[in-house]
């Protein structure tokens, strides 16, 4: 007889799949948020370079000066779903507001400005498998990569199928107000991703970074795996102090939230069944579209 699939513990909003911790009125909020016109939202998945795109664009508004903290995070790109749109509101700008909600159910305007980033799903489901097991409120600590991969697959995940959402994302990358770009042309080349998004924002971010290889260098190291890591204490003590955390205590905890930033660790976790399956899912659910050709070199195994 077969063991019994773990899942990990979520709960729905008006049917959408979201974290068990969040305040349904948070989330309902944040659908009903009328942007302002110089709102600035980082639009992902989960685990496709959400924090580093945060911490990319607060260091191209502000000339390459970093966040100071956790909690100035929370002050200067705030996760809208999370806080509710009270906080984003009074939020410190320029700033970014984070949000995992698909495109098609952010709050929008044409006047306000979208990044929208994406990663492949086989790194993607990883890295979501293990901020998963990292978190306790979704009890999943006892979870395998094979029962996260069935959620993933099937998706089950909070905010719902990975390949919902980045339809929803794709449809919208020729908008003049939004900028498309994906988590591995961001590590290739960041230096041109970073100016990428520096111009998107605005000509006079673009001229300074092209005229100021200082900030430029000091943006490239703010934002690199070894710098954002010092984040990972603050970021446990910062959710020591949530629900989430204190259902099981927090001697054990280990945020990682910042872990490997890698292109192609899914190879260490999938079978070559799994890989199959998901790459079925994959050409099922984006017949006819381009969406193959973003990753055409990373699937070429």
């Amino acid at each position: 007889m077969s063991q019994q699939r773990k899942n990990p513990t979520y709960q729905e909003v008006d049917g959408f799949t979201i974290n068990i911790t969040f305040s349904p009125e948070c989330v309902r909020g944040a659908i009903q948020y009328k942007p302002r016109d110089d709102d600035i939202f980082v639009v992902t998945f989960p685990k496709c370079g959400t924090t580093w795109t945060q911490h990319i664009v607060h260091n191209i508004l502000n000339k390459g000066e970093t966040f100071k903290s956790f909690d100035d995070v929370q002050k200067r790109s705030p996760f809208i779903e999370m806080v509710g749109p009270k906080i984003v509101k009074n939020m410190i700008r320029p700033g970014a507001i984070k949000t995992h909600l698909p495109f098609h159910m952010c709050p929008y305007s044409p006047n306000a400005k979208y990044i929208y980033v994406t990663r492949n799903p086989r790194d993607c489901c990883v890295s979501f498998y293990h901020h998963t097991k990292m978190f306790p409120g979704y009890q999943f600590q006892g979870g395998s990569f094979d029962d996260f991969f069935e959620v993933f697959i099937n998706g089950e995940t909070e905010w719902g199928d990975y390949f919902d959402h980045l339809l929803s994302g794709y449809e919208h990358k020729n908008d003049p107000n939004v900028c498309f770009i994906t988590y591995e042309e961001m590590k290739e080349d960041t230096k041109a991703a970073v100016l990428k998004l520096a111009k998107f924002l605005g000509p006079q971010y673009g001229d300074t970074l092209e005229s100021d290889d200082e900030i430029m260098l000091k943006i490239l190291d703010h934002t690199s795996i070894k710098f954002m890591k010092r984040f990972n204490e603050d970021m446990k003590l910062f959710y020591s102090n949530t629900d989430e955390t204190n259902l099981n205590g927090t001697e054990s905890l280990k945020v990682d939230f910042v872990r490997k930033g890698a292109v192609g660790d899914w190879k260490n976790y999938f079978s070559p069944v799994q890989s199959k399956r998901l790459m079925e899912k994959f050409y099922t659910k984006t017949k006819g579209t381009d969406i193959f050709s973003l990753w055409d070199k990373l699937f070429q195994d």
